[in-house]
């Protein structure tokens, strides 16, 4: 460890021939060196000058070099500058009293110029090795700062892509199992709807065989006339078509569920594909269906569509639906959390609504806009939304990672846009941009 070069010592000593012997021995020896006669005048110059170490004097007048270091230790900018008292005293009371005020060393006088040197060398050698220890641990809890909080990121990515692939497992599945549902009710489905319509002819056959009876036996006799009016022939006559119509309408009800529940669980292989955006959204919306009716709860949420003429997209069909799911599910969560708060009354006067509508920007972009009159979000909330694990949801309601994977599934996978508006009492509008 060797000494800087032209290191700067304070000399403060009242009696001008001492000064002087210790100014030409260090300026021999390759200091710089400052004097000062009083502990006043050297408090003075250190309000301006920081020297590597002070050469104090203990009898001086004025304030003494013990009163003068106490004020040294006492203030930041100076109390870590390495004081070594000079003194004729010898006493063990003395030398204590100066340690205990933070002095490094003691030089006796008359001073040993040999002796001054090495004291000097060896408490700047102390004190530069401090400085360096300081700014190493400076380094040192920087580097470990900023490598906590590179492995904190890490950390939390590793988290949201095992969580990820999780729920991408988890609606592989789903939509492995919902696939099969689908196809397995559509097979009884297929065998209705295939007997009703033979079924319907079968009842008029039926009833043009009882009107023909009718016609050639006018006269039925008491017995005839007790099973007809059982039966209640005429009731059966007008409500028995509607009943196989109305059956006939739940079978079709059924396919269309079946049909979106097919269209919003197919599986993507690993390439793009072409994709009708507007069924994404509608298989979508069939599903949430149980969710926008009215309850004895709550009115119903509207939805009002307006869909412009969208070429297909080459995307990842199931990544977009649950996009599309997330985004639904949340305006809904949002609307009926507002909901709670408001009468009927109010809720008749200004129902709560979903707008969907959709455009091509500049013929390279699929724009999907999905709008609610909900309560709307501050600009901190909003600010944080498509962040990892962030919710606003009580414990156990959200996991915060729905619109982060949203945002992850567009962003990344599509190369797309997702934004968020809001404005707290207006209401909220997600804006999807996926490219052509």
């Amino acid at each position: 460890m060797t000494i800087p070069p032209q290191s700067l010592i304070l000399v403060v000593d009242d009696t001008p021939t001492n000064a002087k012997v210790l100014f030409d021995v260090l300026k021999d020896a390759g200091f710089r060196v400052l004097l000062a006669q009083t502990g006043e005048s050297a408090l003075e110059k250190l309000q301006v000058i920081s020297p590597d170490i002070i050469l104090l004097d203990v009898m001086m007048p004025g304030i003494d070099g013990f009163e003068t270091c106490r004020r040294l230790k006492a203030s930041d900018s100076t109390k870590d500058i390495p004081v070594i008292f000079m003194t004729a005293l010898s006493d063990t009371t003395n030398k204590v009293q100066g340690f205990k005020l933070g002095a490094v060393d003691y030089l006796t006088k008359p001073l040993q110029q040999e002796e001054v040197l090495a004291r000097v060398n060896a408490h700047l050698r102390v004190r530069n090795l401090n400085q360096e220890l300081q700014q190493l641990n400076e380094t040192l809890e920087h580097q470990v700062t900023q490598r906590t909080e590179e492995l904190s990121s890490a950390l939390a990515q590793i988290q949201q892509s095992q969580l990820h692939l999780v729920q991408r497992e988890k609606m592989s599945a789903l939509g492995e199992m919902v696939a099969g549902v689908a196809h397995e009710i559509n097979n009884p489905v297929g065998f209705i709807a295939g007997n009703l319509a033979p079924a319907l002819e079968y009842v008029r056959d039926l009833f043009g065989l009882i009107d023909l009876y009718q016609q050639k036996l006018p006269d039925a006799d008491a017995e005839m006339e007790a099973a007809i009016a059982a039966v209640d022939l005429e009731y059966v006559r007008e409500d028995l078509p509607k009943l196989l119509s109305s059956m006939k309408e739940g079978v079709n009800r059924i396919r269309t569920i079946s049909t979106s529940l097919r269209s919003f669980s197919r599986g993507d292989t690993g390439q793009t594909s072409d994709f009708n955006i507007h069924e994404g959204i509608d298989s979508t919306l069939m599903i949430l269906g149980h969710r926008l009716k009215a309850t004895p709860d709550r009115l119903e949420i509207k939805i009002y569509k307006d869909y412009s003429d969208l070429p297909a997209v080459k995307c990842y069909p199931g990544q977009l639906n649950q996009v599309f799911m997330n985004i639904l599910s949340n305006a809904i969560d949002a609307l009926d959390e507002r909901d709670q708060c408001r009468t009927v009354e109010t809720i008749k006067t200004d129902p709560s609504t979903i707008r969907i509508w959709t455009e091509v920007i500049n013929q390279q972009w699929v724009g999907i806009h999905i709008v609610d009159n909900g309560s709307g979000m501050a600009e901190d909330t909003r600010s944080r939304l498509f962040q990892p694990f962030f919710t606003t949801k009580p414990v156990g309601k959200g996991t915060g990672l729905g619109l982060s994977i949203s945002h992850q599934i567009v962003a990344e996978n599509h190369l797309g846009k997702l934004h968020c508006h809001s404005t707290l009492g207006e209401g909220t509008e997600f804006v999807i941009e996926i490219p052509l």
